[in-house]
């Protein structure tokens, strides 16, 4: 058997492992949801690194660097920003209202806010573009191991998801992030060793700059060569996303004080910021070293396979399953959080038990993982599935939980609106224009200026009726 196929067989059973164990501390649905809300900034920290340095940030990243170079940044970059906003603003706040008020989910906050019905629509957003960023994950994963190993693509989309739903369905977000832990330190060594590597294969920046001339225009050495509107678009469709992804939102729920909300998110943001480099730079060097792939996220296995010695490319693909694996839990906390919690508890069931509630909730997070293979399946590629994904989290939640956090004014009806009006003018503009937008203007933020026009509106005359009548002389 290939010696790579065994080595991540060997650790996907490891981490399996490692999940059951820790389940058998889970008692509770707080155990399941928010790991008891005992966790520390170095836990936070660590399990929110895990989650955002997945396929996207890995195989599609460094397929974007071997497309268009250095300026290939600003897609993982662009999410440390979004992070270290999270940390100054809505992380801290939002925790408060979680602990005070006992919320699990992000839907227990829009239910609290405004109304069940905003809660069930973003419920069941959430649900139809969650199981695509799954599938990204899932992609990236049998992408490595198709180049590695050989194996089919159902295969690896296969491996991927029994791993990740395995341990996450015993033991929620408590098995996560102790298994986050373990995978984020083999992401960083395994990662930290593969660069340097293959960069003195190419022989370094030189070599790189050396194969470019020839080839590309000066941009693909440069962070601003995607052009200002393609860095605007990475921008506007990432940071945002960073702010008010539920998976990421609820894992802060389980921070033990507000001071770990802001310690541990802010550092993973800034380590995020430094990280955004390492995938870029590695598409780089399989650029100059392999300069015909059609097929760009074919970069990374290329690394793996040709430029790493073989004990280097079994410890760095360990790492690149890790990546993908751990963004998967983070995915499967959100949709068995949001089945169990916004859905099934709050209108079909709401005297559920505890033992009631976390038995769903690993039933959904089994569901959700069989979905989310057979659409990775059917997927042609990371980045397209993870951009469907973003969008939709950015136009639907984005301006319903900042003007809920910080404003009083707006009501349930006027979110529902926000949301459905958001939503229709951005897939309307996708699908009409190609993606191009309209005067100028992107379907993203098209979506998000008519969302905040909604509010604006709906602020203003909870204003007049809030007025006391004028008394007449």
């Amino acid at each position: 058997m290939n010696l790579h196929l065994v080595v991540i067989v060997v650790y996907a059973a490891g981490l399996v492992g490692l999940g059951f164990y820790i389940s058998r501390r889970v008692r509770t649905s707080s155990d399941f949801f928010v790991a008891g809300r005992r966790l520390s900034p170095r836990l936070l920290f660590a399990t929110l690194l895990a989650a955002n340095i997945g396929g996207g940030s890995t195989v599609g990243a460094a397929g974007l660097g071997y497309q268009f170079g250095l300026s290939a940044w600003w897609w993982v970059g662009s999410a440390g920003l979004g992070q270290l906003i999270l940390a100054a603003t809505v992380g801290p706040r939002i925790w408060k209202l979680a602990k005070s008020n006992n919320f699990y989910t992000l839907g227990d906050f829009l239910g609290w806010r405004y109304s069940p019905a905003v809660r069930a629509v973003i419920a069941v957003l959430l649900w139809l573009g969650s199981l695509s960023i799954l599938a990204g994950q899932l992609i990236g994963i049998a992408w490595i191991l198709n180049v590695v190993t050989g194996a089919p693509k159902p295969i690896g989309c296969l491996l991927g998801g029994l791993c990740a739903t395995l341990y996450f369905s015993a033991g929620g977000l408590l098995s996560s992030v102790w298994v986050n832990v373990v995978q984020l330190t083999v992401k960083l060594v395994g990662l930290g060793l593969a660069l340097p590597i293959s960069l003195a294969v190419v022989g370094g920046w030189h070599g790189i700059s050396g194969a470019a001339a020839p080839q590309l225009s000066q941009g693909f050495l440069s962070m601003a060569g995607i052009g200002t509107s393609g860095i605007l678009g990475y921008v506007v469709l990432l940071v945002p996303a960073f702010i008010v992804s539920p998976g990421l939102l609820q894992k802060i729920y389980g921070a033990r004080d507000e001071s770990a909300v802001r310690l541990g998110t802010a550092a993973n943001g800034a380590l995020l910021l430094v990280y955004s480099f390492v995938p870029v730079l590695l598409g780089m060097a399989a650029r100059a070293a392999f300069p015909g792939f059609e097929n760009r996220e074919m970069a990374m296995p290329a690394v793996l396979t040709h430029q790493l010695p073989v004990w280097a490319g079994a410890l760095a693909l360990a790492a690149i399953f890790s990546a993908e694996v751990s963004a998967a839990d983070a995915v499967l906390f959100m949709l068995a959080t949001s089945l169990s919690k916004d859905l099934y508890n709050t209108f079909l069931c709401p005297s559920a038990s505890e033992e009631h509630l976390l038995r769903v909730s690993r039933i959904g997070s089994v569901a959700a993982g069989l979905l989310s293979v057979g659409l990775a399946i059917q997927l042609p590629t990371i980045i397209s599935a993870l951009s469907i994904f973003y969008g939709l989290v950015t136009v639907s939640l984005l301006v319903p939980v900042v003007a809920g956090l910080y404003s009083r004014r707006p009501g349930a009806g006027t979110a529902v609106a926000a949301i459905a009006a958001s939503v229709t003018v951005t897939a309307a503009l996708h699908l009409s224009t190609s993606g191009a937008g309209l005067w100028g203007i992107p379907p993203i933020p098209a979506g998000l200026i008519v969302s905040a026009l909604v509010f604006l509106a709906g602020s203003v005359k909870a204003r007049e009726r809030a007025a006391p009548p004028e008394q007449s002389p």
